[in-house]
């Protein structure tokens, strides 16, 4: 076994040994960790306020909102008008929605949610189509997923051997093997930095308007996430929030997930 192996399987939660990654079992043994980890509830909630302040700021409309991948999310625990869904029927999810073929009417949503899900789609291009058909004029979509900079190139190819990091990959559609397994995690910048030119071209009624690095880097890291033992105990997170705060100006090289908006214009 390589030392990164070793690593990984020392600071991994061992509730998660054994289980499948697309298997019920384990999104509440997800929640369950969620439940006990100040840290992570914590990062959960700056996703969630991020996500509705840049909603009331750039959409409008009065259509639904959606979670999309919500898996153990509790967003729409705090935010009762969020619809939360996942690909496959669980514990904590209101709706079965699968992102490339909603179940809704044409210009029937104001906003569509999704914190680390968009790297999971195997046919991206579907999932703008379905956003153009669905998203009301003026409404649009909020995605989380994780950053392409220094720091997080090589924390995503460390992390795991279920998803890769390729950010060379050819094209946008790739080899998922399961809702949770074999997605590539460089997609976002694959799609809306290296090649930002051709999504403008195929899809010319939406808009990225917004793109930003989070700075919450280092409670991530030393949360473990959902899968991982935590490195320091909750007690140390103003300290690591104000390096953080004293970090900002290098957030390109330092962040692990970023935000983006997209805007369905109003071609009227």
């Amino acid at each position: 076994m390589s030392l990164l192996k070793s690593i990984r399987r020392k600071l991994s939660d061992h509730r998660l040994e054994g289980i499948n990654p697309d298997s019920v079992e384990f999104v509440e043994i997800h929640r369950q960790i969620m439940s006990e980890r100040k840290y992570m509830q914590d990062i959960s909630k700056e996703f969630y306020q991020t996500i509705i302040k840049l909603d009331e700021k750039y959409f409008n409309g009065n259509g639904l909102r959606l979670e999309i991948g919500a898996g153990s999310s509790f967003f729409s625990t705090l935010y009762p008008e969020v619809i939360s869904s996942d690909i496959k029927t669980g514990p904590f999810t209101e709706k079965v929605v699968d992102a490339l073929a909603m179940p809704y009417d044409n210009n029937s949503l104001r906003a569509v949610y999704g914190i680390n899900c968009f790297h999971h789609f195997d046919e991206p291009e579907r999932f703008f189509r379905e956003l153009i058909r669905v998203l009301q004029a003026g409404g649009g979509c909020i995605l989380i997923d994780p950053y392409y900079g220094f720091v997080a190139n090589k924390f995503y190819q460390a992390l795991t051997d279920s998803e890769t990091f390729d950010k060379k990959m050819v094209g946008w559609n790739s080899n998922i093997t399961g809702a949770m397994q074999g997605a590539n995690q460089a997609l976002s910048y694959i799609v809306f930095k290296r090649d930002i030119a051709i999504f403008k071209k195929l899809f010319p009624e939406l808009e990225l308007i917004y793109t930003r690095p989070f700075n919450n880097y280092l409670r991530y890291l030393i949360s473990g996430g959902l899968n991982f033992k935590p490195l320091l105990p909750y007690y140390f997170r103003n300290i690591l929030k104000i390096k953080e705060c004293l970090l900002i100006p290098f957030n390109n090289s330092l962040a692990l997930h970023h935000v983006i908006v997209i805007r369905k214009k109003n071609l009227i």
